[in-house]
């Protein structure tokens, strides 16, 4: 799995599915490469742990979904898109969009700058796209993107190259923003929900990078409350992990560890996107390089492939939707 099923037991955080973190994929936009394409997918519509399928109400309307970047380095973020979503009544929802900047960004809060307000969620097939100057905004269910045999994955690895996501959906968060508006160095990209509480947010999901919070991480509550610029607590976890998964030797371990933490998503805008190197788009099988890396090289593939998906098929609210997702918007 990627970031899905984050919770205790492959279950999701505080026990609700809306606030699982998914994946994340950044992108210059296809025969238009002045723009960049920013995704964070959440809410599994199927569940491992209980298993079934979860509810139908897209977004949680008590959350923050944020989406932060980092533009010099140093895993704190500088620019901040937040997203809060109404409650879901007769079947409709809406969402409202912020930017923070700077000190705003790296805090927390739904405040910053307010872009869009009152955006529909999408429901159905059709793509319902909000734009406001040279921002443009999508949320709502469409095809999960990621590919993986999770069941091999919970048995030992034992692949038999099912593809458990081809017929799931997920709730998304696109928006489609020119390069102008973050920054002009390689950027180091996050998601993370929060929740009300203690008078505050509550972090209670974060992550960029696939699967590694969900096989890797022993001290999961820890770590999903935690900030990139704090990863380094997080190497010698790691790295004891990767000496059993991947008999590395210990400096070994260390070092491929060091790979993979802070756990952030690097992007150029400048550049093609390919995953791991830079950002990551809708059809790299993102967990085929978590499971190289895992196994030292031992297991290269877990068999699922992309072409065996269909192009079609029925969305949970009863429509047919693509598969994989357009990625020329979002």
């Amino acid at each position: 799995m990627s970031h899905h099923y984050s919770g205790p037991d492959f279950g999701f955080p505080q026990g609700d599915a809306r606030l699982d973190f998914t994946d994340l994929y950044a992108f210059p936009k296809p025969g238009d490469a002045r723009k960049s394409i920013l995704i964070k997918n959440v809410h599994p519509s199927t569940g491992e742990n209980p298993p079934g399928p979860t509810t139908s109400e897209p977004f949680a309307p008590e959350a923050l979904y944020e989406l932060k970047i980092d533009t010099d380095g140093d895993a704190i973020a500088d620019i901040a898109y937040r997203v809060r979503f109404s409650a879901f009544e007769r079947g409709a929802q809406t969402a409202i969009l912020h930017r923070a900047d700077g000190a705003q960004a790296e805090g927390t809060g739904d405040t910053g700058r307010l872009i869009i307000d009152g955006a529909p969620v999408s429901l159905e097939r059709e793509s319902r796209v909000t734009e406001a100057a040279d921002i443009r905004f999508f949320a709502g269910w469409r095809s999960d993107p990621f590919f993986c045999d999770v069941e091999g994955a919970k048995n030992n690895l034992q692949f038999t190259g099912y593809d458990f996501f081809a017929d799931k959906d997920v709730c998304s968060i696109g928006l489609e923003v020119p390069k102008t508006a973050l920054g002009t160095k390689e950027l180091r990209l996050w998601a993370r929900t929060l929740t009300p509480g203690g008078g505050g947010w509550i972090q209670v999901e974060r992550g960029a990078r696939p699967a590694q919070a969900v096989i890797l991480v022993e001290e999961k509550d820890a770590y999903l409350a935690g900030e990139p610029a704090d990863d380094a607590r997080f190497l010698a976890a790691f790295a004891h992990a990767l000496e059993h998964t991947g008999r590395y030797t210990p400096a070994e371990a260390m070092r491929v560890a060091g790979t993979l933490l802070p756990d952030v998503l690097p992007y150029d805008p400048t550049r093609p996107a390919s995953f791991p190197d830079n950002g990551r788009i809708l059809t790299d099988d993102a967990f085929d390089s978590f499971i190289r890396i895992l196994t030292n090289g031992k297991v290269t593939e877990d068999k699922s492939r992309t072409s065996q998906r269909p192009t079609t098929r029925v969305s949970p609210c009863g429509t047919t939707s693509p598969k994989p997702h357009d990625e020329s918007a979002p």
